[in-house]
This record gives C-alpha cells, structure tokens and sequence, in this order.
C-alpha cells in the first residue's frame, strides 16, 4: 500500500491546506483559493502580469516587492478608498478592469502560503479556481499521460481565534469544479481517490445553483457584507477563463505545456 495520508495509492487526490498539500507529495499541485488569490492570480495572469506570491502584508511585502522590481497589490478596503485605476488591488473585480501592471506580488496568507510550501519539493505548481476549471482540467490531461501525479488543494480559510484550518465551500467547489472536468473530459480510466471523487459529487450537485451557493457560503456572505459582492460574482463565473497560471522561478505566468 503507498501512503495512506497522502493518498498515494490514486493518481489523482484533494487535500485541504499547507498540511494537505506537503502530505500528498503530488508532481503536479493545483492550488484553490477562490475568493481571492487563485482568481487573482489566474485574471493577473490573463492580463499579462508575472505574479509572485506573498504571504504576509506589511513592510516585508513591499520590501520583497522592491527586490523583485515588482508592483505590490493592495488590499481590498484600502483600494475602495483611492482612485480604482491608480494601483492594482487583491480585488478579483478590480484586477479585470484596472490597471495591468508588467510585475505584480500578490500578498495571501492562504493560496500564498501554500505555494511557498510547495515551492522546495518536486511539484510543478498551477493556480486554479472556477474561472479556469476547464482550462487547467485540459492542461492537467496532458500531465496525466505523462504519467504524473495530480493532487487538487483547496485552500480553505482560517478561524481568527485559533489559526486552525475552516474548510470553506467555494474551494471545495472550485476544486470539484476541475476534477470534474477532468474527469468528464478523459477517456482513460485514472485513478481518483475517494476525496476527489467526492469533491466531483459536490460540484456536480451544485453546478445548476452556482451562483447562488457562491453567494450564499460563509466567504461570499463575508464579502458582500463588506461591500465586495462584484468579487464572488466573478470568482463565481466559470470556464470564463483560458488562462493557466504555472509556477515558474518563482512567479506565475501563463503556461501551455504540461509535459
């Protein structure tokens, strides 16, 4: 039997945050973080940004930004009280419309501190969200012929109280959203752990109510209420995106070659 925590005994698995993703030791990790910073990177990206990953605010971001000759984003409350188009935010709606920048850090304790765990082992690393479900599920096939190993992380939040990991419907969905895709478009009869398949029965339940339960979770209910309600209405669009976000020296760009 391979690893039982990791999942090792499927080519394709899901697994929930930094834990999950360092426990299933997959060559290929696609990182879910849907209300915010896997739909930002995947729409920086589509807009021809290098993203690199930050996962603290504050002095360090913007020194690290400095050394990497790159943009900084800014937060969401703040970019709600200066001009939208004079610098890019963590906003998804935002990125669409504002200004697109060469070089862009995007600060995130979660999808973020996930990547940089990933960053020292074996995995190629994707950026995936409901926008691009499609399009990583079609880059994803040609890495399963290769042979390669594919393990879906979903981000998930975190409670104020404790920092223990709240599994959050959006990413669970998200991650469905893929593994459906990639399961409805292959002929080939890989192996999906129970967890994956799974994730798929979610999204395939919640596929004709999307919107709704984007709006309706806990993460939606929590933007609308501070006035980001556009934001889980684009997170919540999908296959809207052909974009695939790959990890490469460090920051994500748009990558077509899985092999």
């Amino acid at each position: 039997m391979a690893d039982l925590f990791g999942q090792g005994d499927f080519q394709i698995r899901l697994d929930w945050g930094p834990v999950g993703a360092q426990a299933t030791q997959a060559e290929v990790a696609v990182v879910v973080d849907v209300l915010s910073f896997s739909t930002s990177v995947t729409i920086a990206v589509e807009r021809g940004s290098r993203v690199f990953p930050y996962r603290w605010k504050g002095t360090r971001a913007q020194e690290f930004a400095a050394a990497h000759d790159a943009v900084l984003a800014i937060g969401r409350l703040e970019a709600s009280k200066i001009d939208p188009q004079s610098a890019p935010s963590l906003s998804p709606a935002a990125l669409l419309t504002g200004p697109a920048v060469p070089r862009l850090v995007l600060p995130s304790p979660n999808g973020s501190t996930i990547t940089a765990s990933l960053r020292d082992g074996r995995s190629i690393i994707v950026a995936g969200c409901l926008r691009n479900a499609q399009a990583v599920a079609d880059w994803l096939s040609a890495a399963l012929e290769a042979g390669r190993s594919v393990a879906v992380i979903a981000a998930g939040e975190r409670w104020s109280y404790d920092d223990s990991l709240r599994p959050a419907l959006e990413d669970h969905l998200g991650a469905g959203a893929i593994l459906a895709a990639l399961a409805a478009g292959s002929d080939r009869d890989y192996a999906f752990s129970p967890e994956a398949l799974t994730a798929i029965d979610l999204f395939d339940a919640s596929r004709d109510v999307l919107q709704a339960r984007m709006r309706s979770c806990v993460g939606g209910q929590e933007l609308r209420s501070k006035g980001f309600a556009e934001d889980v209405d684009v997170a919540a669009e999908l296959n809207a995106s052909m974009t695939v976000p790959v990890m490469v020296d460090g920051a994500f760009e748009r990558c077509l070659d899985a092999r």
